[in-house]
């Protein structure tokens, strides 16, 4: 039997009530990625963001929680990085940590799935952690404030631990999960992408074979790309196939999107399940590792 975690996510109404509260920090990971993989949501967020807020770049591919000295792009760096990435953001041991987004109008980065990332690493670094749910969109549709004004940030004192063991999937834990009839590897991308319709993540197109497709859009609401209630999540997953599984292990492009299902179930209490964090940018690449459409 497992136990709902409804606490990780916050209400825009509680969060507006609580802005100022010692303790508590925000950091808003909006994306809007050139093709270089570097952030270009400066715009978005300096105008108008959450009072208090911090910006804190998750998307670029060397970003504040990515390891720089890796091959691929949103690498889990070491627990060195992410300390050094939320003391700049003045975050301090037992402070609570709200992630916001905003989804551009164009749709193509979903803030939810880099406030899943992010919640994915810093969860699992020891950092209490939480998501506004349904974005800035809902944020400012329920009349809560937005401003210009930036934040004074003073460096923080937190210390991360190292999370990455279990939730953190190599490629030879993905071929373990093939072969070990216990584990549903979850490809997490349209069914364009799974299918091979559409341009893949490197030199072969398609998905791992052995997958199942269980788009990440579909877990979250089309217009504020946040979650729904927990009992239309869970129809969603089952839908999906995905309750029954004793082992969940997700994927995608760059283990962003593939971090929605995971933080869905992580919801509905399960804390068994992993993102491999190479996903098709590693696999694809790889002529040896099996890939089908």
């Amino acid at each position: 039997m497992t136990t709902e975690r409804p606490e990780f996510l916050i209400e825009a109404a509680e969060l507006a009530a609580r802005l100022g509260e010692p303790g508590l920090r925000v950091l808003d990971v909006t994306a809007k990625l050139d093709r270089t993989l570097v952030n270009q949501a400066d715009e978005l967020i300096a105008d108008a963001h959450v009072p208090g807020s911090v910006a804190f770049d998750v998307p670029s591919g060397m970003g504040v929680l990515s390891d720089p000295d890796a091959a691929l792009p949103w690498t889990w760096p070491g627990p060195d990085r992410i300390t050094a990435s939320l003391r700049a953001a003045g975050i301090d041991d037992g402070d609570e940590v709200v992630l916001v987004a905003r989804t551009p109008r164009d749709g193509i980065d979903a803030g939810t799935m880099w406030c899943t990332r992010a919640w994915w690493t810093l969860h699992h670094s020891g950092v209490h952690v939480r998501i506004l749910r349904g974005g800035i969109e809902r944020w400012q549709a329920e009349g809560h404030p937005l401003t210009g004004e930036p934040t004074v940030i003073t460096p923080g004192s937190a210390t991360a631990v190292d999370g990455r063991d279990g939730p953190c999937a190599s490629k030879d834990d993905v071929l373990a999960a093939l072969a070990d009839g216990a584990t549903c590897v979850v490809d997490a991308l349209p069914a364009s992408s799974y299918d091979g319709t559409d341009g893949g993540y490197g030199p072969r197109r398609g998905h791992i074979t052995g997958a199942v497709n269980l788009p990440f859009r579909g877990l979250v609401d089309a217009e504020t790309a946040g979650f729904p209630d927990l009992d239309e999540l869970r129809s969603r997953l089952d839908a999906g196939g995905l309750l029954d599984q004793e082992r969940v292990l997700s994927y995608c492009g760059g283990a962003i999107a593939a971090t929605v299902p995971a933080f869905a179930l992580a919801l509905l209490g399960r804390d068994d399940v992993s993102v491999y964090d190479g996903s098709l940018m590693e696999w694809a690449a790889d002529e040896s590792l099996p890939m089908t459409t």
